[in-house]
């Protein structure tokens, strides 16, 4: 894939976006709200919606792995990085099906990529503990996806009616 430099620069730019959405999440006490260990909103999940629609998904499969792989670094935690990756990668795959379904919207992508990424996730989990034992944990996150996922799914609904007016989807 041949990029020119303001595909370059979008992407580069929207990784920073997504990485400091991933940084700033850890700051909101998601747990008080939804009493379940391990959830997050998935901040970030807006620009790899974003990234998905304007630019298609060559690209924002680019900005996803490139948020996981610096994520990892920058927070230190390389063990974490199968986690993000095999979530990250399962969420894109997808979302990126789910996008080309024309009767389904951004609310629906998002939720369904919210549902993978637990599952990549899980997978994860399975993987690194040598257990099935995850598995059981795995209908608690879906149902926390349903929200998740539509959380991120309105944010990525307003960002892109605010830039309808722009040429960043052209």
């Amino acid at each position: 894939m041949k990029l020119t430099t303001r595909q370059l620069t979008l992407c580069a730019v929207l990784t920073a976006m997504a990485l400091a959405l991933s940084y700033l999440e850890n700051f909101f006490p998601l747990s008080l709200a939804i009493p379940i260990p391990g959830i997050k909103l998935g901040l970030a999940n807006i620009v790899t919606l974003f990234a998905l629609y304007a630019l298609g998904p060559g690209q924002a499969l680019l900005i996803l792995l490139a948020r996981c792989l610096l994520g990892a670094v920058f927070a230190g935690n390389m063990n974490a990085l199968i986690f993000s990756l095999l979530g990250g990668v399962t969420a894109m795959g997808v979302m990126i099906a789910l996008s080309r379904l024309k009767r389904l919207s951004v609310y629906g992508v998002s939720v369904g990529g919210a549902a993978a990424h637990n599952c990549g996730q899980i997978a994860a989990a399975c993987l690194t503990l040598g257990s099935m034992a995850p598995l059981y944990y795995l209908p608690i996150l879906l149902g926390a996806s349903l929200i998740t996922g539509a959380v991120t799914g309105v944010a990525a609904a307003c960002l892109f009616r605010v830039l309808a007016h722009t040429n960043i989807f052209r």
